[in-house]
This record gives C-alpha cells, structure tokens and sequence, in this order.
C-alpha cells in the first residue's frame, strides 16, 4: 500500500515541511531574545522579539494552510490520531503567540517579563510535543514519504530497467 501523500506539494515535494522550520525557528528565537532581554534590558531584543513574533505568527499560518490541505486532501492522513495531536498543540501555539505579539505590542516591554518570558517558554515546550508529533506521522506513518516505486520510476532514467522490471531482448 502507497504511503499517505500530501496534496499539498511542488513537484512531489510536500509544502508543509518546507514551511514550518521558520516558525520554530522564529518562535524559540522569541524565547533566547526574551532571555537575553531579561538579562540585560536592551530595547534592541525587545523590537527583535516582537518582530520574530510577528514573522512566525505569519509563517505559521502559511504552514497552517498547506497542513490543512494535506489533512483535508488525504483520508488516510485524517485518521492519524497524531495529526490532531499536532494540528492542535499548533493551533494552540499560535493562539498563545498572537496574544504575545499583541501584548507586546500595546503594553511595549513591559509585557515581557514575565508574561512574555513565560508564553514564550510554554511555546517552546508545546513545539516540543508538535515536533515529536510531527515526526510521528514521517517516520511511522510515512506521511509525505515517496515510496520506493515511485521514487525510482520518478528518478530512473528511460534506458536503465529498475529493479524487477522485465529486460528487453536486444
């Protein structure tokens, strides 16, 4: 049986995974400039804070969106007990980081410690949990993974047989 494939994808690769190192990336950025921040009260990780917020609030929701089609694309991927697992930790995420990003926003610096210090330190812990999720669904489901037949009629050349094909006489 083939492997549940994303809908979402260029050229058989799938969008998702493409998309979501950026949020991660940018929401435990969030954290460090919070810490470094709380140790040194510089304005400069403040505004880079916010703007590492806002950057993965915006990514998340591209991610999101090619998560969702995937979800909505492949039945078999709807199953998945830990799609729901990780589609909720994320939406979570997000909630949590919007009101960051809006806390910051209005109050200026003084939403970040503790209020922002400690959202950013519970999204890291959820990412966590998503990640694991993530790789869940990869590793032991082979979700968006091609499978060995379709990887080699995909990258073999025409004049070389693939394994198991049957030779032509010469």
């Amino acid at each position: 049986m083939r492997s549940p494939q994303s809908t979402a994808s260029i050229a058989g690769h799938p969008i998702h995974p493409m998309l979501i190192p950026f949020p991660i990336a940018f929401f435990v950025s969030t954290f460090v400039c919070d810490v470094v921040y709380w140790q040194t009260a510089s304005a400069a990780w403040a505004a880079a804070a916010t703007w590492l917020l806002g950057a993965g609030i915006v990514m998340a929701a591209l991610a999101a969106m090619a998560g969702l089609i995937d979800v909505l694309g492949e039945p078999r991927i709807r199953m998945l007990n830990d799609v729901w697992w990780h589609a909720g930790g994320n939406s979570i995420v997000v909630v949590i980081e919007l009101y960051n990003w809006y806390a910051r926003y209005s109050e200026g610096t003084a939403a970040i410690v503790p209020k922002g210090l400690i959202l950013s330190l519970i999204v890291v812990g959820i990412l966590l949990f998503t990640g694991w999720k993530g790789w869940e669904m990869v590793y032991r489901h082979r979700v968006g993974v091609a499978d060995d037949e379709q990887v080699l009629t995909e990258t073999t050349p025409m004049s070389v047989p693939r394994p198991g094909a049957p030779r032509r006489a010469a």
